[in-house]
Parts: structure tokens; C-alpha cells; sequence
């Protein structure tokens, strides 16, 4: 999962690479055309680059931190705030007290679907696997969200950055503050 690879000549800023060859693995195996190729590179301070690559649409998302996040060179932003009621969410896993949305979305490719809040064609994102993902599904993603306005947290308290392969999160993400305390608390 974890590449590690110093930043520079002198050996300080030693860093690592969360790679995620085919994000929604199961569905590219099963011809369900939802899955990604996800590249996150991480330094002491947390995610600082990324790289989320639809494999299906042919568009890439990217995130520097401070930057900003684009799609295809062109600048992304969250949707404007919506109340749950109104809010398109994608799951991961099953839970009976889901959150009360308009509608919502198990498309199976973490990474990819939180690009798709990100971009503003989802209003959040919902993991009821309790600790279903690893830091690579999901860290590249996290980072393009995060530049393009978005929120997420790990369901438990837990914090998201991570780069020990055993370590597994619950994401919760949104694309505002108030949405995001909703669907935690649904």
C-alpha cells in the first residue's frame, strides 16, 4: 500500500504514497463500470497530493493541499449546502437507521465517490461498514473533498490520516458542516 520515498536529496521530508490500483475492484471485476485508480502522497502533515482517476469516464481529479481541487484542470467546488431531506448520498454497506435523504447511491468505489461530493454531483457520503476502509480507498479522495470544500471524519472519532495498512475507518463526508452533522448522527 505505502511506497516510502524521501522529497528530497537530503533525506528530510521522508514521505509515502497511498496507492489504490483499481478502487472498486469487485465492480471492474464484475463489469459494473464504477472503479478508479487512486494515488495519494502523504508527508508528516497529512495527504499533500492526489490523484483519483475515473477509469470508466476518462477524468482525473486532483488536489494539492492549499491548492485547491480540479477535475480535468477545471476547478471543482462542493454543491451549496442542502438539508438532509434533500441531500443525494452514497453508501457503502447496509444499516437500517440510514439517514433520511432524498435518495441514495451504492456505487462501491470510496475514493471515487468522494470526488463526486467533491465535484458537487453528490451532497455526501456514508460508510456503514463499521471500520470498511482501508487508507488507500479513500485518502486521495479525501484530500480532492477536502480542497474543493468538503468535510468527512471517521465515524468513530478516530483521525482519517493513516498510512498503517492495518488501520480501517468509517467515512463519514458531506459538503457542509451542517449536512455532514446529520448524517453522523441519522
Amino acid at each position: 500500500m505505502c511506497s516510502r520515498r524521501n522529497r528530497d536529496d537530503t533525506g528530510a521530508g521522508s514521505g509515502c504514497v497511498v496507492v489504490d490500483p483499481v478502487d472498486g475492484s469487485t465492480n471492474a471485476s464484475r463489469g459494473v463500470p464504477v472503479y478508479a485508480t487512486s494515488l495519494c502522497a502523504c508527508d508528516a502533515s497529512g495527504p499533500w497530493v492526489a490523484a483519483v482517476t475515473d477509469l470508466v469516464r476518462g477524468v482525473t481529479y486532483r488536489a494539492e493541499r492549499g491548492a485547491g481541487a480540479t477535475c480535468d484542470g477545471a476547478p471543482i467546488r462542493v454543491a451549496d449546502p442542502v438539508a438532509a431531506p434533500d441531500a443525494i448520498v452514497a453508501v457503502n454497506g447496509w444499516s437500517a437507521e440510514r439517514p433520511a435523504t432524498a435518495q441514495s447511491r451504492a456505487l462501491g468505489c470510496a475514493s471515487l465517490e468522494l470526488c463526486l461530493v467533491a465535484d458537487g454531483t453528490l451532497d455526501g457520503y456514508v460508510g456503514f461498514d463499521p471500520d470498511g476502509h482501508g487508507a488507500w480507498d479513500y485518502l486521495g479522495g479525501w484530500l480532492v473533498l477536502t480542497e474543493a470544500g468538503g468535510v468527512a471524519i471517521d465515524r468513530s472519532g478516530r483521525d482519517l490520516f493513516t498510512t498503517d495498512h492495518a488501520d480501517r475507518r468509517t467515512i463519514v463526508a458531506a459538503s457542509g458542516a451542517a449536512l455532514l452533522d446529520r448524517l453522523v448522527t441519522a
